[in-house]
């Protein structure tokens, strides 16, 4: 466990130290502890690189993943809430189907969806990284899980006595019941599309329109245009919205695993 935790937190603790160095002295020095505290001049730099384009990278992250993350969650638990509490024909396929499509990395199916948006004018639009956000089969699966061990039927059933339309009972009862466990499916899908690159790269010509993991690649890759040092720095500020959100999050998240080790 001290290895594992080794292995995750030392690249973090040299990118918070490199991102305190003066500007242009990163990979010089020790690499894991501090020479000074430079890092508000550093920020500076960064915001004034290409005329202020990290932050507008950073707001465009924060739609796509909160957007996307928002209605995949709702989605997924529509889906996965149907699956778990009602019957009708092909339940039991439609569920082997989802399973078999967590099974599939998702990299596979970035060509096909460039092709796809090509043929329908999506490219270089931000719904083009917004559509394929919001479906995740990893969280429809979680949210069955969820459903069939937290929602009692007696308690969807006394719904629909007192006169409760089935979405009514679903919004007002059954949402309420699951929230830990959407939370996690939350952060699942928030984490995954802040972290997307392949298909934002591919589907996105246009630089104001893309997220912080494309924007940054492109630094790193502008053959010295853009210091090595700015792109150290928008790194460590790019993972603070993820941090922020763990942080915020984690009393519910952790009763939603826990909800569902059991299955």
């Amino acid at each position: 466990m001290l290895v594992s935790a080794l292995y995750f937190l030392l690249p973090v603790w040299w990118l918070v130290v490199a991102a305190n160095k003066k500007h242009g002295e990163q990979f010089s020095g020790s690499g894991l502890w501090f020479d000074g505290v430079h890092i508000i001049e550093n920020v500076r730099i960064l915001m004034t690189e290409g005329d202020g384009i990290f932050l507008r990278w950073m707001l465009n992250s924060i739609l796509y993943a909160g957007l996307g993350a928002t209605v995949g969650t709702f989605l997924s638990a529509m889906a996965g809430y149907a699956l778990a509490k009602y019957s009708f024909p092909g339940r039991g396929l439609i569920f082997s189907t989802i399973l078999a499509a967590v099974l599939i990395p998702k990299i596979m199916f970035t060509l096909p969806l460039f092709m796809m948006f090509s043929n329908v004018s999506l490219i270089n639009n931000p719904l083009a990284v917004l559509l394929p956000s919001i479906v995740s089969p990893f969280g429809v699966y979680l949210s069955r899980v969820f459903a069939a061990q937290s929602v009692p039927d007696e308690l969807i059933e006394a719904g629909r006595l007192d006169g409760a339309s089935e979405f009514r009972i679903f919004s007002d009862i059954s949402v309420r019941v699951m929230a830990p466990a959407l939370v996690t499916i939350f952060l699942f899908n928030f984490v995954e599309i802040w972290n997307n690159y392949l298909l934002p790269a591919m589907v996105l010509n246009d630089s104001a329109l893309q997220p912080v993991t494309v924007g940054l690649v492109a630094w790193n890759g502008s053959n010295g245009n853009v210091p090595q040092a700015t792109v150290v720095v928008g790194a460590l500020l790019s993972i603070i919205p993820l941090i922020v959100a763990f942080l915020c999050l984690q009393r519910f998240w952790r009763a939603g695993l826990t909800a569902g080790a059991v299955k």
